[in-house]
């Protein structure tokens, strides 16, 4: 029996799984992060490897049998930077004595995709720390929107969310803007209540600027004026995504799947987008995923053979 592996990776975990052709999940596993850009290749070859024998030594396989290995990771979506992940894990395993028939890297988007949909057509919209949108066509075509990184874009993602609230903060401390109560927020949750502190912890101690997005939510939900504007602002960026890959999938109706917690848990901020997603003239079908990443990196590695 030959075997496909699916992998997704992230900047906190990587979930492994191993199935036979018929995509029956025979084993999973977890291990560490597998964000290469930021852990450098080195290391993330070392994990993954380590998860791959985990699911051989389970399974009492060898190498050999495993027909294609698929991994969907944060920071592969520029070809370039795949393939130097692909190069050096392929390099790594040689050195430890052994080899894959298949391995190839994707981004996690680019999984999450076809795990949504099983491979067929549809959409995603991802809205966590970043903001992505991936589209497949009825022509197998890839399409994609935003994804630009936090210096050009990331629209509606918690990075936003939580730099436009720091901000708020900032004009706050100065005088310049609304008081708002993001920055009591702020002071409690981060111990924050200075702008010599901010500025400290923003650019010496490098602050999680995506961790005061639920501030900026929990702040709207209490009816702050500067909060609720920064939701109407970046709703509005989300459903910009919407209408752009509705366009270039031309469909009639697209179907689409949310991912990402600052839209898949219930707070102001999914409620409010939700609400001018049914109120905008695309025709939006929403549905939940049909299996989760790693499997859609199984589906990919199928394809490979």
């Amino acid at each position: 029996m030959n075997y496909l592996i699916g992998m997704d990776g992230g900047g906190t975990k990587t979930t492994c799984i191993i199935t036979d052709k018929e995509n029956k999940v025979l084993f999973e596993c977890t291990g560490g992060p597998s964000n290469f850009l930021m852990l450098g290749t080195e290391t993330v070859t070392e994990t993954l490897l380590s998860l791959i024998n985990q699911c051989t030594e389970h399974l009492h396989i060898s190498n050999d049998e495993i027909s294609a290995i698929v991994i969907g990771t944060t920071g592969a979506g520029r070809r370039s930077d795949a393939e130097k992940l692909e190069q050096d894990f392929i390099k790594f395993a040689g050195f430890k004595g052994t080899g894959f028939k298949v391995f190839r890297v994707e981004s996690d988007a680019r999984a999450a995709l076809e795990g949504a949909f099983t491979g067929k057509p549809g959409s995603i919209l991802i809205a966590g720390t970043g903001s992505i949108m991936f589209g497949k066509d009825s022509g197998d075509i890839i399409h994609r929107v935003g994804g630009f990184g936090r210096f050009l874009g990331d629209e509606g993602s918690g990075y936003v969310l939580g730099k436009k609230g720091l901000m708020a903060v900032s004009k706050d401390f100065d005088g310049r803007g609304e008081k708002t109560i993001i920055s009591g927020l702020v002071k409690e949750r981060f111990n924050i209540n200075s702008p010599e502190l901010l500025i400290t912890e923003i650019y010496k101690n490098n602050f999680d600027i995506a961790s005061a997005a639920p501030l900026v939510i929990e702040a709207a939900e209490k009816g702050d004026k500067e909060a609720l504007k920064i939701i109407e602002e970046e709703t509005d960026e989300l459903i910009l995504h919407v209408q752009a890959m509705h366009i270039k999938l031309k469909e009639p109706v697209m179907n689409l799947a949310l991912i990402g917690g600052l839209i898949t848990h219930k707070n102001i901020y999914s409620d409010t987008f939700i609400r001018k997603l049914k109120e905008n003239s695309v025709k939006v079908n929403l549905k939940e995923p049909d299996y989760p990443p790693a499997m859609g990196a199984v589906f990919m590695a199928k394809k490979l053979i």
